[in-house]
């Protein structure tokens, strides 16, 4: 990275269901990130569910990224975020071009939520090996949808679904996903359909590990491996 880089830019949206999560659970994790992608780390809280429904969340984050537009060049700003922050990370990109604002420099999401409408096969196929939505008490992921989204919102609409999106213009994806776990295949979709709007798009995808595994940082060897992966593309992308 160049000599400037403390002028880089992290902004980091936490996952939780849209019902949980916050600075306090996730500032570990994106510190690890951002320390090792030589960035700045902004960790913004949103609301949450079923108190506040869509689109309060994205609006909320897209107020963050315009006030970061107004102190940051957007090709030192880059977008992560783990399981429904994940999701958001890409809608929030979708937001912002129909809004006609600068895109960041490229996009980290991390086991990402991005079809609501539960229609990936390893929402079955892989039920038994994540521990988190898993058997055998698996949770109820439509019971999140239902708090998030007001009656008569699509759960497959382009910007509560991001898998759904014309993607086309967004900025470089890498895309980290555990093998193990229930939302897999949104991450897998995401990248191709990326890939098919024409957009750079990568996969990282960690055989046996779980949803948002990453958040062992500092502690498990696989999350630490992930971590500096992300960080390492991050870095070539932030370097301009």
């Amino acid at each position: 990275m160049p000599k400037d880089s403390a002028d880089r830019v992290l902004l980091c949206l936490h996952g939780g269901g849209y019902v949980g999560g916050s600075v306090h659970t996730h500032r570990k994790l994106y510190a690890h990130l951002a320390k090792a992608a030589g960035a700045r780390a902004v960790l913004p809280s949103y609301s949450h569910t079923p108190e506040r429904q869509y689109p309060t969340q994205l609006d909320e984050v897209t107020a963050v990224y315009r006030a970061l537009l107004a102190q940051t060049r957007p090709e030192h700003l880059a977008v992560t975020g783990d399981s429904a922050g994940g999701g958001l990370t890409v809608s929030l990109m979708l937001r912002a071009r129909a809004e006609g604002l600068p895109l960041a420099a490229a996009l980290v999401p991390i086991s990402p939520w991005t079809d609501l409408t539960q229609s990936g096969a390893s929402v079955v196929a892989n039920r038994g090996t994540d521990l988190l939505f898993g058997d055998p008490y698996p949770m109820s992921i439509d019971g999140l949808v239902a708090m998030l989204l007001p009656e008569g919102v699509d759960p497959a609409d382009p910007l509560v679904s991001p898998l759904f999106a014309d993607l086309t213009g967004l900025p470089p994806m890498y895309v980290q996903a555990g093998g193990a776990e229930m939302l897999l295949d949104d991450a897998v979709r995401l990248q191709a359909a990326a890939r098919r709007h024409g957009v750079e798009a990568a996969l990282d995808v960690t055989p046996g590990e779980q949803h948002t595994f990453q958040m062992g940082a500092g502690h498990a060897a696989a999350a630490d491996a992930a971590i500096a992966r992300a960080a390492a593309w991050l870095r070539e992308k932030l370097a301009r």
